[in-house]
């Protein structure tokens, strides 16, 4: 009986710890030029001229190019590289996504001559809407083919691949893969090489992988693995295999809940490894490979002990380079003392050797009462900054053109229909007298600028096709029913609009806290109908975030539009507006943490607003009264009713009248009318300032040169003394080297122009970067220059002073000539909406 039991247990622990096979959302695998499918290794790729794969060449017919089989039949997947398809103008492949995060994007070249196209002298670039894959590419001299696989973090609704062709050559690809994988493939930290620390911002990081090394095994292919994933055996990049054997297992690995799996390496790579050969004179064994030296890259060790008799007898080092990756490794220690447990480490190495070489080692411990000893299982080598330069896009037909003539059809017949029905109408009406109704009256009709809305079917500001997918996800219908709220159920809510309920007001009008019938509390915005804010705004606000879901922004509860009403419902955000911890109220201060983890919130949900789309959503009134807090201090984005979408592929920026809040307004923005997603850049910059001075953002009690938060922030930081005028209650906590990152990011945003400025993306990397230098050891002082904003391509160009000076006279204010009463007159409402 005992033994049964025994069985039956080791039968659930195998179970349970066996992890199930990933089934990627997105599966798309492109036989590019060719009329016929493909199959390799199981697996099919389609012709791309299905219905499964839109192939735009908007200025040129593309080019179905093949070569003879026996060209090819030397190489792996051979069938994939008997077709091309060849591009002689900007031409794009694009792929409807059915899940966002993590994707493998695999291309597939091998030149050969077709015609008069020789693809062996191509030269071309490769982009995505966000990343540039490929710049200047040619083909190597050897003739041979080569795959390029990259993973991305895709969040767009559609992946558009563009080829351009470079000078008077030609652009072409064989095959395409586009895989969905799970997200956790990449976590989102990893340790520093050199200076030692902690790295983060990788989830989000496009990855181009250079190596993938199945360590003392056979090479694997896209079969063996979960991931279709190919591993080459590491026979070729061993620099002294005299001090290393091969070790193989038959045996179980021991998979654990939490720990490494079969979507991170296969079976194969875990169960064979390298170890290093008993001696009394064991060096190490090395491995070295040929890579960008001006790059930074991410390398994981995968480690399994399947050489090992017992618990804690193997213990090693671990080196990249000249520098120390694991010192005295006791693999027991990291998977509780079990055996055979497969396990993996991350390094990100800031740069290699300049003369582009990369080396890996496994040596003996220093410890004298450890033998020599060592394995390594598997090894990945993925290249960072793989961008070079700038992005192309060649965007696919909308829906709606390639539908024209159904459309067409469909008005037509729809025309006829209604003429019809009228005819008849008219005939039954002269046959049939019937009384005229009274009209309303006209106390009672609503008022002209206030008409309540009905907007079932709601097109969505700014997210084109992803709209629908995201609305239908979160509502369950394409329509705004589910977002109405009966006007007598907000009565209720907040006792007929209590003056004890309200918890704010704003230039749109109050807002009331309110409990729902289900018990859930709300914070409800009425409009004031004397407001200078109206119907715009609402439907605005309603468009926009009943199609916008994410942590860092406040989520829209429903609205309603009856009895001329104009109210939005809100989740509630329990600690109220950042602007009220900072000064102005009795709040609690903010630590200097938590004030850091708050920029990074806000910063998240403002990267997503001009990232997360087809085109970017501008925010427009960017401040520090709607930046709100739940009740664990999560930062959230709020009020979106002045919100624009940012422009078309081939322009700049939005024209468009000047709103905002004063104080925070882009200077730039303010002179020319040009409003950009940098525009949000300079309010957020304001914030930060705010944030870490904790005085308002236009103060006229203060002497002229002090009045503007912005002007007067910024003079001290580039003397290099904001230390000077932060919280007095937060100076002593703050360390020098996380204000000297911080301060430079605030520069950074307060650049007069916006071409100077950075992407939100990038604040957000240097402020997570400030948190980890708060929170690190004093070593991380000597971080170099890899980890603050990118710097500016030389050839960017300021906007010429002419350009300025014709601009509407009207916009521009000599504040020298200008009294305080007057300057101050002209100011907008600075408080939440």
């Amino acid at each position: 009986m005992d033994k049964l039991v025994l069985a039956l247990l080791g039968i659930i622990y195998i179970l349970g710890t066996c992890s199930a096979e990933f089934t990627p959302a997105d599966n798309y695998l492109v036989n590019c030029g060719s009329m016929v499918d493909a199959t390799v290794s199981g697996r099919v790729f389609v012709a791309d001229n299905s219905q499964s794969v839109v192939l735009t060449s908007p200025q040129t017919q593309s080019i179905a190019a093949n070569t003879s089989l026996d060209s090819v039949l030397s190489f792996d997947n051979a069938v994939l590289y008997q077709t091309a398809r060849i591009f002689t103008a900007p031409s794009s492949y694009s792929f409807k996504m059915k899940s966002s995060g993590r994707h493998f994007v695999r291309l597939y070249f091998f030149p050969f001559r077709y015609q008069s196209y020789d693809l062996a002298k191509a030269k071309f670039k490769v982009s995505t809407e966000d990343v540039v894959l490929l710049d200047n590419f040619t083909m190597p001299s050897n003739s041979s083919p080569v795959v390029r696989e990259y993973s991305l973090n895709i969040t767009r609704e559609m992946l558009i691949l563009t080829f351009v062709p470079e000078g008077n050559t030609s652009s072409f690809v064989n095959a395409i893969e586009v895989i969905s994988v799970p997200d956790y493939l990449i976590a989102n930290s990893a340790q520093l090489l050199h200076p030692i620390g902690q790295y983060l911002g990788l989830e989000t990081q496009p990855l181009q992988t250079f190596y993938r090394i199945n360590v003392g095994g056979p090479k694997i292919t896209a079969e063996n693995d979960t991931l279709t994933r190919t591993w080459l055996t590491d026979q070729s990049f061993i620099q002294n295999p005299a001090v290393a054997h091969p070790v193989t297992s038959q045996g179980n690995l021991n998979y654990q809940k939490g720990g490494a799996t079969r979507e991170d390496a296969p079976d194969s790579v875990y169960n064979t490894a390298m170890r290093l050969t008993n001696g009394s004179s064991v060096s190490n064994m090395t491995w070295r490979f040929n890579v960008d030296g001006r790059s930074s890259y991410l390398i994981r060790f995968h480690f399994c002990d399947i050489a090992s008799t017992s618990s804690h007898l193997l213990i090693f080092n671990s080196y990249v380079d000249n520098w120390s990756a694991s010192n005295n490794l006791d693999l027991s220690e990291q998977v509780l003392g079990v055996l055979a447990v497969p396990w993996y480490v991350d390094f990100v190495l800031q740069s290699s050797d300049p003369s582009g070489k990369l080396t890996v080692s496994i040596g003996p411990s220093g410890l004298g009462n450890v033998a020599p000893d060592g394995i390594l299982n598997g090894l990945e080598i993925m290249k960072m900054n793989i961008s070079t330069g700038s992005v192309y896009v060649v965007k696919p037909p909308s829906a709606s053109k390639r539908q024209l003539p159904i459309i067409l059809g469909s008005v037509l017949g729809g025309i006829c229909a209604v003429i019809i029905a009228i005819v008849l109408c008219v005939i039954v009406r002269r046959k049939t007298a019937k009384k005229k109704k009274p009209q309303t009256p006209l106390t009672s009709r609503p008022s002209s600028s206030w008409t309540p809305l009905s907007l079932n079917g709601l097109s969505f500001l700014s997210t084109g096709t992803r709209t629908t997918s995201r609305t239908s996800h979160t509502s369950g219908t394409n329509s705004d029913t589910s977002y109405r709220i009966p006007f007598v159920v907000l009565l209720e809510a907040t006792n007929h609009f209590d003056e004890q309920m309200v918890i704010g007001v704003g230039g749109f009008g109050k807002v009331y806290r309110a409990v729902l019938q289900d018990s859930s509390k709300v914070a409800v915005k009425r409009g004031n109908q004397k407001s200078h804010q109206g119907i715009r705004e609402f439907r605005t606000e309603i468009e926009l975030l009943s199609g916008l879901r994410h942590r860092h922004l406040v989520s829209l509860i429903g609205y309603c539009d009856e009895h001329s009403e104009m109210i939005l419902v809100y989740e509630y955000m329990e600690k109220g507006t950042l602007k009220s911890h900072l000064y102005g109220s009795d709040q609690p201060p903010l630590s200097w943490k938590k004030r850091l983890e708050i920029c990074i919130g806000s910063a998240r949900g403002l990267h997503y607003l001009h990232t997360g789309f087809a085109k970017s959503i501008i925010h427009r009134d960017v401040k520090s009264a709607n930046i709100l807090l739940d009740e664990n201090l999560m930062a959230k984005v709020s009020d979106f009713g002045l919100s624009k979408t940012g422009p078309e592929l081939d322009q700049t920026h939005v024209s468009t009248a000047v709103k905002g809040s004063f104080g925070y307004l882009d200077p730039e923005y303010f002179r020319r009318q040009k409003l950009t997603d940098k525009s949000d850049v300079y309010s957020f910059g304001v914030v930060l300032l705010e944030v870490i001075c904790a005085r308002p953002v236009i103060d006229p009690t203060l002497p002229r040169d002090m009045i503007n938060l912005a002007e007067w922030g910024i003079k001290w930081q580039k003397r290099g003394e904001l230390d000077q005028i932060i919280d007095k209650r937060i100076s002593g906590t703050i360390r020098p080297e996380a204000l000297r990152k911080f301060g430079e990011t605030i520069e950074k945003c307060l650049a007069e122009y916006g071409v100077e400025r950075p992407t939100m993306g990038d604040v957000l990397w240097n402020l997570e970067f400030v948190l980890q230098l708060q929170e690190a050891g004093p070593d991380m002082s000597h971080i170099n220059s890899m980890n603050h904003i990118s710097g500016l391509h030389p050839n960017t160009q300021r906007i010429s002073t002419l350009e300025i000076s014709t601009t509407d006279e009207s916009l521009l204010v000599d504040y020298s000539q200008m009294s305080a009463s007057n300057a101050f007159s002209q100011l907008m409402n600075t408080e939440g909406r």
